[in-house]
């Protein structure tokens, strides 16, 4: 009986494993390799969705969007949001982990109370928000009881985009807090004891064990958030619908509304290949940032 050769003895050692893992492949080929070559494909066309004619239009969808205005003021609102919310959203969740990671029931209702707004669907927040916010909401009713002016939340520009970002943040810091506390619960209690003994206070902990021990929590949290609030869309939908005047329009809005509004799918799809590049190189220089970052604490 002859020898099996080496490649055979490794394919088999690897077939249980290639066996076990195609469902996922299969899974992630149709949700994610599929759709973004569909959609890659209709960026190169002038399809309006609706028609069985179209011409293949090349790489002038792409044209068109980086010379559109109107594309232009929505990724940059986007950006704004994607950095400022996740700084706020970090820099909240991790100032609450600190203070209610602790085990008494107290906490126990803090971060449930805390983390609550994360599970609530994003159009429910929105309009919760626009209902509280709006010119004859409200915190404007409340403020004229009180014989002060209205305030402009939802119909002044600026405004409008300072108030999307703040119901973002609301939104969405009760996740990141929640990682924090799992990463402060991983941190061993005998170094904070063997701090103590050296004479060390409360802020020389938190930032020579705390801070240096949470950063691959940071790193995760940091590239989730830019990730997540790059496509928002639903409470804009909800708390604005993208106004005054266009003002607040993310990128996601402005894709929806020229893929199907406006019947333009193939310049939809353009802008969809754009943010799927430019989220892509933006996670993973964050990561590798980060990465550098945690190198340079462990040594």
């Amino acid at each position: 009986m002859s020898t099996p050769s080496r490649a055979v003895v490794v394919w088999r050692r690897r077939l249980p494993g290639l066996v076990m893992a195609s469902p996922a492949v299969i899974v992630f080929l149709a949700m994610f390799m599929v759709p973004m070559v569909l959609a890659f494909v209709l960026s190169l066309t002038n399809w309006n969705g609706f028609s069985l004619r179209f011409e293949f239009v090349g790489f002038e969808n792409y044209l068109n969007a980086f010379k559109n205005p109107r594309v232009f003021n929505a990724s940059t609102y986007t950006f704004v949001v994607a950095l400022i919310g996740t700084l706020l959203c970090n820099a909240v969740g991790l100032a609450l982990a600190t203070l209610i990671s602790g085990s008494g029931p107290l906490n126990t209702v803090a971060r449930t109370v805390f983390f609550y707004p994360y599970i609530i669907s994003a159009l429910i927040i929105g309009f919760l928000w626009s209902a509280l916010l709006a010119p004859q909401g409200v915190v404007n009713n409340v403020l004229v009881q009180l014989g002060l002016a209205p305030i402009p939340f939802l119909s002044d520009p600026e405004l409008a985009k300072a108030t999307v970002i703040f119901t973002v943040v609301w939104a969405a810091f009760g996740f990141n807090m929640i990682l924090y506390i799992a990463g402060l619960k991983s941190i061993p209690a005998e170094y904070y004891e063997a701090a103590m003994m050296d004479g060390a206070r409360k802020w020389m902990q938190f930032r020579h064990i705390t801070l240096p021990l949470l950063a691959p929590v940071v790193t995760v949290n940091l590239v989730l958030t830019i990730v997540g609030l790059l496509k928002v869309y639903d409470i804009v939908l909800a708390l604005t619908d993208g106004g005054p005047a266009g003002s607040t329009q993310t990128i996601v809005y402005q894709i929806l509304k020229e893929s199907f509004a406006n019947a333009k799918l193939g310049f939809g799809s353009a802008q969809s290949v754009i943010l799927l590049i430019v989220t892509a190189v933006i996670a993973l220089t964050v990561t590798l940032a980060r990465r550098g970052a945690e190198k340079k604490v462990s040594e």
